[in-house]
């Protein structure tokens, strides 16, 4: 399920590329047109949180969330402002935030969560009014095409847990959704939509 509202998105964070000088297997959804940062984000696959992280950026508090399908499919949202009651729980259990830090901490035992049921309820950063979220899709069962090519392996050796694996989720989200989402700009002004996953 495709975990936003797609009708309110601007543009699009493509995964796979260089952005702010580091890769970036992730892609991401910008809302330009929002005048809050309420934004509801909801899970697009049944899995259980593994991962989590709270840190500080921008002078804001920003929560990062990995979860892994039973099939093997890992999928990841970083900069929730706003948490469901459930999901601030556990957060609230995790390291104190740190600036710059979003190193994770695993969630043991892990949390079952449904598609369709509401991860966080705002987005990005309030003080910049920057709407937006990252979201990332990795197929744990496999690594993608662009990882057999020497050059590139050799290029992104320091990230051996996520770029092999991260994967073009445009045509993994309903037909329409899909469309929509190839059909908005890039939210990266310098690389636009070239993409190491996407063609």
């Amino acid at each position: 399920e495709t975990p936003i509202d797609m009708t309110l998105a601007s543009a699009i964070l493509y995964p796979g590329q260089t952005r702010g000088g580091d890769y970036k297997p992730h892609g991401g959804f910008y809302f330009a047109d929002q005048q809050n940062n309420a934004m509801k984000v909801t899970f697009p696959l049944d899995a259980q949180l593994v991962k989590a992280s709270r840190y500080i950026e921008s002078g804001e508090v920003q929560y990062l969330f990995i979860f892994i399908n039973s099939c093997g499919i890992m999928y990841r949202f970083d900069h929730l402002l706003t948490l469901a009651p459930a999901f601030q729980e556990i957060a609230d259990r995790l390291p104190e935030a740190k600036v710059d830090d979003s190193r994770t901490t695993e969630i043991d035992p892990p949390v079952d969560v449904n598609a369709g049921d509401v991860l966080a309820t705002a987005i990005g950063f309030e003080k910049t009014k920057n709407v937006s979220v990252d979201f990332g899709v990795y197929d744990l069962r496999q690594k993608n095409e662009i990882s057999s090519d020497a050059s590139w392996a050799a290029q992104h050796s320091n990230d051996k847990e996520l770029a092999p694996y991260g994967v073009c989720w445009f045509d993994l989200l309903p037909a329409a959704d899909s469309q929509t989402v190839k059909s908005l700009p890039a939210g990266d002004s310098v690389h636009g939509k070239t993409s190491d996953y996407c063609d």
